[in-house]
């Protein structure tokens, strides 16, 4: 059993149900039925021997991801196989009912590779960020035109904090930021670092925006600059509900600025899209997904 969060979400669930089925437990701490269910399904996994992997997502601090699935209540648990969605459930179930309900979707056990099959497999590429980044370092550099390789590379030194190479990679593509929209949403987070840095005490100045926006609900100015500042500390879902109250308030407000800001912060956070089978859709991540919905509403509103 694994506790899941945005964080790791795409990993311990999407990546992993590619392989095999995953079942979410959509629980909170205060849920009696959750507490009774639980262990059972903790029960059902050690005795399935590997057949599925079992996750937890604690649906009171994982708003979005609870919000992704359309959970209405809890507990609620959905079954992923391939990246998508394939049969759920709500309530405490039994133990007899939870199994009836897995060996709808599960190969049985005599379908399962032996171990020794697994252990033949080929070591795992090297997925490390030292590694991610000497590989997209090296594609940049054999083709300099590579727009998307230098996209990744310079988001992925962002991520780690290292702006300076950031900045000094990013400057061969900055004449091109009309023309490339994952340049023009780079430099949004590039501008939105500029922003936080002017703020010595972040927790401070946090704390005097929304002062200010309890008085006053439509001073962009200051929305948009706590906006930025989430944004300068990764927090992408803060960042996008700041700017949506802007939209919902003024679309048009400053040339769309908190739209493409909007815009640029879904391309930054977008993950890479995972191979699935000739035939099949990849899925869309859940965070994404949802507030590429909520931004259409509000714009189309």
């Amino acid at each position: 059993m694994i506790d899941v969060t945005v964080a790791n979400f795409e990993e311990e669930v999407i990546a992993a149900s590619m392989t095999i089925p995953v079942l979410i437990d959509f629980w909170a701490p205060w849920c009696a039925p959750c507490k009774s269910l639980g262990p059972i399904l903790e029960k059902v996994e050690i005795a399935y021997g590997g057949r599925f992997k079992l996750v937890k997502i604690d649906s009171d601090q994982e708003q979005q991801l609870g919000a992704a699935f359309g959970i209405r209540s809890i507990p609620t648990c959905i079954l992923l196989m391939n990246g998508q969605p394939v049969d759920g459930f709500q309530g405490a179930l039994p133990e007899g009912k939870v199994k009836e309900f897995l060996d709808k979707h599960l190969p049985p056990a005599d379908e399962l590779p032996p171990p020794e099959a697994e252990e033949a497999e080929l070591e795992p590429e090297d997925t490390s960020p030292a590694a991610m980044l000497e590989k997209l370092k090296a594609a940049v550099a054999n083709d300099p035109g590579n727009d998307n390789a230098l996209f990744d590379y310079v988001r992925l030194l962002l991520q780690h904090g290292q702006l300076a190479h950031a900045q000094a990679a990013f400057a061969p593509a900055l004449p091109k930021l009309a023309l490339v929209r994952k340049f023009e949403a780079l430099q949004h987070w590039l501008n939105a670092i500029e922003s936080g840095a002017a703020h010595a005490d972040a927790a401070k100045a946090k704390a005097e925006f929304d002062a200010k926006l309890l008085t006053n609900k439509r001073d962009f100015e200051t929305r948009h600059a706590l906006a930025q500042l989430h944004m300068s500390q990764q927090q992408w879902v803060a960042a996008m509900d700041e700017l949506l109250e802007i939209l919902m308030r003024d679309k048009s407000w400053n040339g769309e600025l908190a739209r493409k800001t909007f815009v640029s912060i879904l391309e930054i956070i977008e993950p890479p899209k995972i191979k699935v089978a000739d035939g099949q859709i990849p899925p869309d991540d859940p965070v994404v997904a949802t507030y590429r919905r909520r931004l259409s509403s509000v714009v189309l509103s």
